[in-house]
């Protein structure tokens, strides 16, 4: 008898048991199944899909040109970190949502996406990732439990196989402890707090939950907001290369990106008056030639992601939309692999989804609003629609208005009414930049020297370099040399050891005061903060309490000084330039400004930096205004002011020198320091003389300055760089 096969045992089988059969080996050899390779761009394609609670319309996605590059950037392994500047409507969210569901489902990865407060991480689960893991397919292999109630699926957290999502808000410096991830979002990056709870800016308190992770991943993304305080600004500054979206001219083929222009521009949008929405085009900048936006959407899906400085490219190829594809290139074509740090710009009109001609009725709306004194319409639009940061009216100086002011004095002179010499030192990785300022009565400033040191900090013999220049006394306008009284060294740079070792070394070496300091920008610090003694490596041993480290209210100095450059006439409060010194000075004394920010304990007036440029010399004023309050000057009394004026008053050292050549011959006992002479000191010489007939003919005499009247406090008249109540706190 012939033997069955196992195809005629197979086929004599009820048909529900063979389904059974096949259903039960396929998911036991799952385990074994390798998922195939796909970009996040290919997976959209193939899994995602547009939920009615989140989108206008319900269907499978379908990516737009420019957003193949903004998918691919965040699912290459070789790019650590994407940040994205972006106006409203690019479909930013629903890239981050496919990017969520390819984590989870795809690579497996646990991941974390932080919102700007509790409750916008609550409603961002419940109108966008919760909708996603119902509607995608594909989820359900990763997360079966999409419609059922569980610890592990919550508004906070999100258990997939094999994975986990947290979803959390970004007020608390907690919710960004106790998490090991390999994916961190930061969404609206420029709604959270500038500084999170004392611990630090959002971006880097995420970076730091990635650390070990085998293919770490940030990726930020904001509309921005407030330049100078804007997040998403300090991030592409910091991007290796910066990129935006680039397409052919219909006209002259040649690539390049969609700008606003304006007035003052040939290349950008232009338009009618009689009729704006209808007569919209782009021109191009380098034909000059307007096309319209059907010109454009014809193009649109075949351009590139384009660097600044046009050699990184990033094409891709779209004629397949249910599979995408995308590579990095070189300018001339050659393949390469990403930059580690990578920086997306795109505004509004790169979007199919938004016409031009809206733009254009947008933006004349904005303008009119703001000439008739609103200016919300116009910030949302730059915001919004731009995609760019907003310059709000700020506090701030001009660096040529404060030259024009520059007085007829040398440099490394001290001015008749200067009297202390105070010292400020920002060190630099190739430098010692230091600033000396002059104070005299009222606290009337001279700005006497700007000196750069070339030198490497990490050299202690360059640090002798720099302790040259402090111990080098200046010229006074009377005739004697005057040395600095203190000098304040800034440690908070990458040299912190080397600032510490030399203030420890040096300090003991001459009269001057010589300080290690630290600024804190904590909204009312003093000036002159608390010290704290800190232990050093010196000459190889630890040196316990080796330096004492103060701290500097920063933003309370810069209030102060910005106030004195409000006084316009000499006197107590005035602040004085010499015309000797270097444009540079001055643009980095005035390269901040003083703007509203937004933090966990409300809105507060910050100094900030918003086109980041060198600010040595503001720096190194504030450390000054720091020696003058260590040094009391702000509170001195007529009497040291009259000790420090016959310090440097000549005709008071030529008569004593005169009657000190006169006491040796007959009373040697009466002979006195000059160095040490003081007002009181000049007194009782006089009186010794008329008490031993001294063959003199010295007549003692007060300075002159000390029996003229007291100059009057000036006036406070309108400032040309400083609009009035600058200062209020409202």
């Amino acid at each position: 008898m012939t033997q069955p096969t196992l195809a005629t045992l197979w086929q004599h089988l009820p048909l529900e048991l063979r389904y059974s059969l096949r259903a039960s080996v396929a998911r036991g050899l799952q385990a074994l199944k390798v998922p195939e390779p796909l970009t996040l761009s290919q997976w959209s394609a193939k899994h995602f899909y547009l939920s009615a609670e989140s989108s206008q319309k319900t269907q499978r996605w379908r990516a737009y040109g420019y957003q193949i590059g903004i998918m691919d950037c965040m699912s290459n392994d070789d790019i650590e970190e994407v940040d994205f500047q972006k106006s409203a409507r690019l479909g930013y969210t629903k890239c981050l949502l496919a990017m969520m569901g390819y984590t989870a489902q795809h690579r497996r990865r646990n991941q974390a996406v932080w919102q700007p407060t509790d409750d916008d991480s609550d409603d961002f689960c419940k109108t966008e990732v919760e909708p996603m893991l119902r509607d995608v397919r594909a989820m359900r292999d990763v997360f079966p439990l999409a419609m059922a109630k569980s610890k592990n699926n919550t508004l906070q957290q999100k258990k997939f196989l094999g994975s986990v999502l947290k979803l959390r808000g970004g007020k608390a410096a907690g919710n960004f402890r106790r998490l090991t991830i390999a994916v961190a979002i930061l969404d609206e990056l420029d709604g959270f707090d500038w500084e999170i709870e004392k611990a630090g800016d959002p971006w880097t308190l995420a970076h730091k939950r990635l650390e070990g992770a085998t293919f770490p991943k940030l990726i930020c993304g904001t509309t921005p907001r407030i330049k100078g305080l804007s997040h998403i600004e300090n991030r592409m500054q910091a991007a290796t290369v910066r990129m935006q979206y680039h397409t052919n001219c219909p006209h002259c083929k040649v690539e390049h990106p969609l700008a606003w222009g304006g007035k003052k521009h040939k290349h950008g949008f232009k338009w009618e008056a009689q009729d704006p929405e209808g007569t919209v085009k782009h021109h191009c900048p380098h034909c000059l030639e307007g096309y319209t936006q059907a010109d454009y959407l014809r193009v649109a899906d075949a351009g590139a992601w384009v660097s600044e400085c046009g050699q990184w490219r990033l094409e891709h190829e779209a004629t397949n939309p249910d599979k995408p594809t995308s590579w990095w290139t070189t300018a001339d074509g050659t393949p390469c692999l990403p930059p580690r740090h990578v920086g997306l710009y795109g505004w509004t009109a790169i979007s199919p989804q938004i016409t031009w001609g809206s733009i254009v009725r947008e933006f004349l709306d904005a303008r009119v609003a703001f000439k008739n004194g609103m200016r919300g319409p116009l910030k949302a639009f730059v915001n919004e629609t731009l995609g760019e940061t907003w310059e709000d009216e700020v506090e701030k100086a001009e660096a040529h208005v404060l030259q024009r002011r520059a007085e007829k004095f040398p440099v490394l002179t001290v001015p008749a009414g200067g009297l202390v010499v105070c010292a400020g030192v920002d060190v630099q990785d190739n430098r010692f930049e230091v600033i000396l300022w002059a104070f005299g009565r009222g606290e009337e400033m001279w700005a006497v020297g700007y000196i750069v040191i070339d030198a490497n900090p990490s050299d202690e013999r360059d640090w002798h370099k720099l302790w040259q220049v402090l111990q080098t006394p200046l010229q006074h306008e009377n005739g004697p040399l005057i040395s600095i009284a203190g000098a304040g060294v800034d440690t908070g740079g990458h040299f912190t050891h080397q600032a510490y070792s030399f203030v420890h070394s040096y300090a003991n070496r001459s009269h001057m005061r010589l300080i290690a300091l630290k600024g804190s920008s904590k909204q009312g610090d003093p000036i002159k903060g608390k010290g704290a003694y800190q232990d050093i490596n010196h000459a190889g041993r630890i040196v316990k309490r080796g330096v004492k480290l103060w701290m500097v209210g920063t933003d309370t100095a810069k209030d102060l000084f910005f106030g004195r450059l409000k006084v316009t006439q000499s006197g107590p409060g005035f602040v004085h330039f010499s015309a000797d010194l270097p444009l540079e000075f001055f643009k980095g004394l005035t390269a901040e400004v003083r703007v509203l920010a937004r933090t966990a304990t409300g809105d507060i007036y910050r100094w900030v930096n918003p086109k980041k440029q060198r600010n040595e010399p503001l720096d190194g004023t504030v450390y000054a205004i720091f020696i003058s309050h260590v040094l009391d000057l702000h509170r001195k009394t007529e009497r040291e002011w009259r000790m420090l004026e016959a310090q440097v008053e000549p005709n008071l050292f030529e008569q004593a020198a005169k009657f000190d050549q006169a006491a040796k011959k007959t009373h040697p006992e009466d002979t006195i320091d000059l160095t040490t002479l003081t007002v009181d000191a000049i007194e009782t010489i006089a009186a010794t003389a008329q008490q031993t007939g001294a063959n003199t003919t010295f007549e003692p005499q007060k300075p002159a300055i000390a029996t003229q009247p007291r100059r009057p406090a000036a006036p406070f008249a309108p400032s040309p760089f400083a609009p009035e109540g600058w200062s209020s706190r409202l």
